[in-house]
């Protein structure tokens, strides 16, 4: 039998072990040296560098002692548990902490100690000019181990860089807008060797910015100069890092942009880097979402957290584009226990599967079901005892219901109202539907199917102790059956793009968005409430056709054809939010 040899690590991890822990060493011993030479030279200018002998001996017995409680104070502030590379004003406030730390009990010893322990009375003045000296040392040897290193990665970088401009096109890149964003992208880009990324400045409409150099970027002028830029700097890339821009200046700035033959792309919105989906430099192309035209949503996570954290929700119609981006939100919530609703067998199976790739920890539950079903309903309320119903299962689609007026009735109207009073009589605490702007004067039967819902629904308040809101908004970017998608698959087959009316406009929102809004109706409602989104300015379905042609690289009406269809039957010129009334 093969003898079996203990397992060992490999000789490159066992360097780097000890590697780490030696650097470690010497800046402890870097550290103390600083700490008794910074003592030593404050006697020395307390008795300007001639020290009688008595207080010679005092400061040689005082000596060890304050090199411990300063370096425990460096201990004890925490000056060892941050990276001296990146350090920064929030590490300097360490610093002064650990300074007080040590100063304080040596002020208190020099006017309560008796005569008798003279010799451990540190002198204030000593005290006052140690301290300063021996913790601006220690900090002062940081920033210059920082500096020394960030110069030799400059140059290690600059080599690389010159090897990669030989081997192949770098491409010069303007940045739009000299806000954090910018600068977090451009200190990603400069911290980066192998890149073809060269960065040649910012751009920015703040006059007060123009000149000044951020993290060795200078902001080169405003958005008035770009022509002027992009040719004298050779620029083929810009990269817009402004948050959330209005839709009238992107869409400017993308025809300025077009027009001079540069490519452009957009920085990734900061909830994308903090969940990890992309970096700070790799860039995107701008997308029709980005041209909204209002500041996107803001949720109020703690009351949402308070709200959700431990309880039983539930989401009806989990795999449709609302319901499955409303599933994708609360799992952040950590709530006790997720049950997904949803009669098509396999939309149920993709977003169970995403979810618990995605949150191991989190229990959750896939129900294959029909909500008109009275007794599956009822004997899965009495299963989970839900505290929070979020339902979102309903027909859509205007024309499809026009064409069955009585399963749009049956599913929206009628299947919402059994849904609630069955809520109500298992004691669910907080019911909230769904509903859209179609609802407001509505044209369609899917309109009116959703008005009858909140009607029905309200009418409910007061006889149960369950909550019951509705959350009414308008067109979502990018759900099933909407405008966004079926623009994007004509454009992709070379047009005609269908547009059913060249007058026609409409208020569009984005799938988190939507979810978010959801979330917070839920949170806040007090029961009877119809809560909507200020969704902005409307915008022309024409105009949003040819941007997205635009966006896909063509020209519309030229290399893309725009077809006007006609209005369908039910469909309005123009939505509306709420009632007068309302």
């Amino acid at each position: 039998m093969p003898k079996l040899e203990p397992l060992s690590e490999a000789p490159e991890e066992t360097e780097r072990f000890w590697t780490r822990h030696l650097r470690r060493e010497i800046q402890f011993l870097l550290d103390l040296g600083v700490l008794g030479g910074a003592f030593a030279l404050a006697y020395l200018l307390r008795f300007d560098f001639s020290i009688p002998a008595q207080e010679l001996r005092h400061g040689l017995t005082q000596w060890p002692f304050v090199v411990l409680v300063q370096f425990s104070a460096l201990v004890i502030g925490g000056v060892y548990s941050f990276i001296w590379r990146y350090i920064g004003m929030a590490e300097v406030m360490t610093f002064v902490r650990a300074a007080l730390y040590s100063a304080v009990p040596m002020l208190v010893m020099r006017f309560v100690l008796p005569d008798a322990l003279k010799a451990w009375r540190i002198p204030i003045s000593v005290t006052l000019m140690g301290t300063v000296l021996a913790f601006g040392g220690v900090l002062a040897l940081r920033v210059l181990r920082r500096g020394v290193y960030e110069r030799y990665e400059r140059h290690h970088r600059s080599s690389e860089r010159a090897e990669t401009r030989a081997n192949g096109k770098r491409h010069r890149v303007l940045f739009v807008g000299a806000g954090q964003a910018g600068l977090m992208a451009v200190r990603e880009i400069v911290g980066q060797s192998r890149t073809d990324l060269e960065v040649i400045g910012f751009v920015d409409d703040d006059p007060r910015k123009k000149g000044s150099v951020i993290y060795g970027t200078k902001v080169l002028g405003s958005t008035d100069e770009l022509e002027k830029l992009v040719a004298d700097h050779k620029v083929d890339r810009a990269v817009i890092t402004m948050a959330h821009a209005p839709r009238e200046v992107l869409s400017g700035l993308l025809a300025t942009f077009r027009r001079l033959g540069v490519s452009v792309q957009i920085m990734p919105a900061l909830y994308e880097i903090l969940e990890g989906r992309v970096n700070v430099s790799r860039f995107r192309e701008v997308q029709i979402e980005d041209l909204l035209g209002r500041d996107a949503v803001k949720l109020d996570e703690r009351e949402i957290r308070t709200f959700l954290t431990g309880s039983t929700v539930m989401v009806t119609g989990a795999g449709g584009s609302i319901g499955s981006e409303l599933a994708r939100q609360l799992a952040r919530f950590s709530p006790g226990r997720l049950v997904l609703v949803e009669r098509a067998e396999g939309a149920l199976f993709e977003i169970d599967r995403e979810l618990r790739a995605l949150w191991p920890e989190l229990e959750i539950r896939a129900v294959v079901t029909d909500i008109t079903d009275d007794d599956s309903v009822r004997a899965m309320l009495a299963l989970h005892s839900p505290q929070v119903i979020l339902h979102a299962a309903a027909h859509k689609h205007v024309s499809l219901m026009e064409q069955n007026p009585v399963e749009a009735i049956r599913n929206n109207s009628l299947g919402s109202y059994r849904l609630g009073q069955l809520a109500g009589e298992a004691g669910v605490e907080t019911f909230v539907m769904i509903s859209t702007d179609k609802a407001v004067r509505p044209t369609s039967v899917m309109g009116a199917s959703k008005r009858l819902a909140e009607i029905l629904l309200q009418g409910l308040e007061g006889k149960y102790p369950t909550r019951f809101s509705t959350v009414r908004f308008g067109n979502v970017l990018g759900s099933s059956g909407s405008v966004i998608p079926i623009f994007r698959e004509q454009i992709q087959h070379g047009g005609p793009v269908t547009v059913t009316d060249p007058e026609m406009v409409r208020y569009f929102m984005t799938i988190p968005e939507a979810s978010q809004l959801v979330l917070q109706a839920a949170a806040m409602g007090s029961g009877g409430e119809i809560f909507l989104l200020d969704m902005g300015e409307p915008v022309r379905i024409v105009d949003l056709a040819r941007e997205m042609i635009r966006l896909a690289g063509f020209e519309p009406d030229k290399d893309i054809e725009i077809v006007f269809t006609g209005r369908r039957p039910g469909e309005k010129l123009v939505e509306e939010l709420n009632y007068r009334s309302e």
